[in-house]
């Protein structure tokens, strides 16, 4: 087995925090489980990483046969090398105790050039550090690099029948931005082996860094002193604010002064949380609530958004509606009726939606949304994809409402709200028997990711519990909308 001081990624991980890469190499049982967003992004690079290899066909896979041990790895790209094949797919390098793995190697004459692949639309400042200790410890094997590229996701790209990589994917390089850090990245090395070389965790507290560029991956092992309601929770404010009431010892909410200068609505959330009690404007609601008409409509949608398109005329990471959910009211008081619709996997389910929505809103009736900027941009999206629907979709965006306003512009507020109008905080603290927690899908995240899977399984009785808790995450949504209405009717009656 090969010995390695430092790889690509743990090399990442020091430039971010001393102290997560020390945990990193030392602890790594400290880690936080992955959540189902970072599987999804890790999966989706997999993903665009196997279809760039297309772009440089009949390569050699040079990957290890387990996941620590790449001692193989690197006699084989070794011998591809002085075989003189000629691509190679994660070609794995090894130079001053550092181990690099590149997605695609392609010989250039007597040179090579190397591509690294990412999921995302832009070159970020990590993708360049990557690029840049890629370069470095290429170099010192003796392999001469005539250029860097990284290739990532072009979000320009309409697809048009089949998916065409060659605009799909986009190829920059990057050779002479990350040769002008080579000095650095070579100092950078000898300072993170220092750090390994250490007998204990660097004392670094918390700070900004803990989640840019990335959270870290020991971020509840760090932070595991940070009490409930803290500072951190104040909405609206700044991080480095933030920061700065931590270092000065104001960690708890119950530690801001009535003489800290705050926003408006931070002093309000700072207030109501000491003093434990809601606060309702009953004027605002009341002529907030009479704005809203019945026949009355609560709608909800749910999208996911592929990397790489799926359908016709869909970009990249392009938000594309599968579901909805709505309850009609005809009259105060009347029956609740309830409409659904949830896109079958493998097909556009686009067209479906917009037809099915289309039949089940009548004329006439308001749309009561939560956030309506979500639920026009969608529309809008839909009545320009699909030009034959933008009248009808157009009266309808017409027609919506949103009840989050009175949320917003704190008509209403409670302390268990924290800060933020989010469905999510608002439901809990206005109708306490109903809430998210003993869902399997709890936030629009988790449905979008519910969704993607379902374009992969093929067990027909995990098919079906996942669509049914897709379908229950949604009509709850929708269910809240209609409860917080009726709690706002409460509110006026008893003012």
């Amino acid at each position: 087995m090969n010995t390695h001081i430092l790889s690509k990624s743990s090399f990442l991980k020091g430039i971010q925090c001393e102290k997560h890469l020390y945990l990193y190499k030392y602890h790594p049982e400290l880690q936080d489980q992955l959540t189902e967003l970072q599987k999804a992004v890790f999966n989706r690079g997999h993903e665009v990483g196997k279809l760039a290899r297309e772009l440089f066909p009949n390569g050699i896979d040079a990957s290890p046969k387990t996941h620590f041990d790449y001692s193989g790895a690197l006699k084989l790209t070794d011998k591809l090398i002085t075989d003189k094949e000629n691509v190679i797919y994660e070609a794995a390098f090894q130079s001053d105790d550092v181990l690099v793995a590149s997605d695609i190697v392609v010989r250039d004459g007597e040179k090579w050039k190397i591509y690294e692949v990412k999921s995302s639309t832009s070159i970020s400042e990590v993708y360049l550090l990557d690029a840049a200790v890629q370069y470095y410890v290429i170099s010192k094997c003796g392999i001469e690099i005539s250029d860097f590229s990284i290739i990532y996701i072009n979000n320009g790209y309409v697809r048009k029948s089949e998916l065409e990589l060659d605009r799909f994917l986009k190829i920059e390089s990057v050779l002479e931005l990350i040769q002008k850090e080579q000095a650095d990245i070579e100092n950078e090395i000898q300072r993170l082996k220092k750090v390994l070389a250490g007998k204990k965790i660097p004392e670094i507290d918390i700070g900004e860094y803990c989640t840019h560029p990335y959270t870290c991956s020991f971020f509840g092992t760090c932070w595991k002193h940070v009490p409930e309601n803290s500072v951190f929770e104040i909405s609206g404010m700044h991080l480095f604010k933030k920061f700065e009431l931590y270092n000065a010892g104001i960690i708890k909410i119950d530690d801001v002064s009535d003489k800290m200068p705050l926003s408006r609505n931070q002093r309000l959330q700072v207030d109501t949380f000491k003093s434990g009690k809601t606060v309702i404007n009953k004027g605002a609601i009341k002529e907030f609530s009479n704005t809203l008409s019945y026949p009355m409509y609560f709608l909800d949608f749910e999208s996911f958004q592929p990397a790489v398109p799926l359908y016709d005329n869909s970009s990249p990471y392009q938000q594309i509606p599968f579901q909805y959910s709505l309850y009609f009211q005809e009259t105060a008081g009347g029956e609740l009726r309830h409409f659904e619709y949830l896109a079958e996997a493998g097909v556009d389910p686009r067209i479906g939606f917009i037809n099915s929505l289309l039949k089940d809103i009548d004329e006439q009736g308001d749309i009561i949304v939560y956030n309506q900027a979500y639920e026009i941009a969608r529309l809008k999206e839909l009545a320009r994809d699909f030009p034959e629907y933008s009248e009808r979709l157009e009266t309808v965006i017409l027609r919506i409402k949103d009840i989050m306003i009175p949320f917003q512009k704190k008509y209403y507020y409670s302390p268990m709200m924290k800060g933020s109008y989010s469905i999510k905080n608002v439901l809990p603290a206005l109708i306490s028997e109903l809430d998210y927690t003993n869902l399997s899908i709890t936030d629009g995240v988790t449905a979008s990711l519910a969704f993607e899977k379902l374009q992969r399984e093929t067990d027909m009785f995990r098919v079906n519990e996942i669509r049914n808790q897709l379908l229950e995450y949604c009509k709850l949504d929708t269910l809240a909308m209609v409860r917080i209405y009726q709690k706002f009717k409460e509110v006026i009656d008893y003012s």
